[in-house]
């Protein structure tokens, strides 16, 4: 979608055409595919921005070209003179720097410092590269091509493959205010979830009837099975495709959002770790959970993490364990009926007393973490005085109580 300023004039004519611009990230990024994107076209005598009209996709830990490309007459000015300007659109009047260039002098802000380059495919080319892509970095980006008369933008939509998941912390539902539902999702792995991403997840069957926050400060809800006790079995009040017999996502529009209180929308994405059950000698209370994940040299899974591996690594256990924030959950990729029902999900048992011994626990470990235990020995061992100067022959260990 191309953003055009005014100073092209009333009377500038686009003869527009579609193009294809074939974006390959470097070596082993992208996961070896190639991104395909289609790029509005125009000529003018003024500066001419194009940009993709859809958006890019990309997951945490990966690599993304946003695309832009400027038609400019350099036949009094060269392409030196030219700034190119990415910035990020945080508010739809609120923008923050991400990257400039002028000439050879290139600057990155904030956290794409290290991250952030010019792709520099020839002249004309301002797309930039962005690395180790990370959750904060969902959303719409600016970008600006000025000379010393006339300027363009166009806008790039970076988009993330992941899963939304609805929250609520142990104190019970509807006890969020907007800020404390961003924190709750940063606590769990995640951010507050988009009311496109939202969309999305209704469209692949999220099922919620509980409001929750989203990051634009509105309140919505997903239904896919229509029922009385959530917003009833016609389509008053849902948005996008719902509306009728198969439900929709219930909005109630944008809430006070220091007064009000809902639950939370957050989302994830890939994991760069990997999620693991920890099935015990016996069940372990809450307290014992953390030590256990780290006599493997992990900690103990986020609910975010769960999500993530269950719905991007495809992990399936019809055992409950505990998470990091004290409650007991188990993720189901083939649903059985032993397992909790015939949809696939991660199951959630709430929040248990911590105190009780009922559960295995659920960790994670990050990537380059190495295992103390190497081919599955010492859960909830140690040998002598511990791993720090305890031996490693399991003949000489004895029961870790945790």
């Amino acid at each position: 979608m191309v953003c055009a300023r005014a100073a092209l004039g009333p009377g500038a004519l686009w003869a527009a055409a579609w193009g294809v611009l074939l974006l390959t990230a470097p070596a082993g990024a992208q996961r070896g595919r190639k991104k395909v994107v289609h790029v509005l076209e125009g000529e003018s005598g003024s500066v001419v921005v194009q940009t993709a009209p859809g958006q890019v996709v990309s997951h945490r830990g990966g690599t993304i070209v946003l695309p832009c490309r400027y038609h400019y007459e350099a036949t009094a000015h060269g392409h030196d003179g030219v700034r190119l300007k990415w910035t990020k659109v945080v508010d739809p009047l609120a923008f923050t720097d991400v990257f400039v260039a002028l000439g050879p002098q290139h600057r990155a802000f904030g956290s794409y410092r290290g991250r952030a380059e010019l792709q520099g495919d020839g002249p004309g080319d301002a797309s930039l590269v962005l690395r180790n892509v990370t959750l904060q970095d969902y959303g719409r980006y600016e970008c600006e091509v000025t000379n010393e008369l006339e300027d363009d933008a166009g806008m790039v939509k970076l988009d993330l493959e992941g899963v939304v998941f609805p929250y609520h912390p142990r104190g019970g539902r509807y006890k969020l205010t907007f800020a404390e539902a961003q924190r709750a999702c940063a606590e769990q792995d995640g951010i507050l979830a988009s009311a496109e991403q939202l969309h999305a997840a209704w469209r692949d069957g999220l099922d919620w009837c509980n409001a929750g926050w989203l990051r634009d400060g509105s309140v919505q809800y997903p239904v896919n099975r229509p029922r009385e006790p959530c917003g009833g079995l016609g389509g008053t009040g849902s948005a996008g495709d719902g509306g009728d017999a198969n439900g929709g996502v219930r909005n109630y529009g944008y809430r006070h959002n220091a007064e009000e209180r809902y639950d939370a929308f957050c989302f994830t994405s890939n994991l760069p770790g990997r999620v693991f059950f920890l099935k015990p000698l016996r069940p372990v209370p809450f307290s014992g959970a953390a030590r256990a994940c780290a006599a493997r040299g992990a900690a103990v899974a986020k609910v975010g993490q769960l999500f993530a591996a269950w719905k991007l690594q495809l992990l399936d256990r019809c055992t409950a364990g505990w998470l990091a924030d004290g409650s007991a959950r188990y993720p189901i990729v083939n649903p059985r009926m032993r397992c909790g029902g015939r949809r696939p999900g991660v199951r959630s048992l709430g929040f248990p007393d911590a105190t009780r011994r009922l559960f295995g626990v659920y960790c994670y470990r990050a990537p380059g973490a190495p295992d103390p235990a190497p081919g599955g020995w010492g859960w909830g061992w140690a040998g002598g005085g511990g791993w720090a100067g305890g031996a490693r022959d399991p003949a000489a260990w004895t029961p870790l109580r945790v």
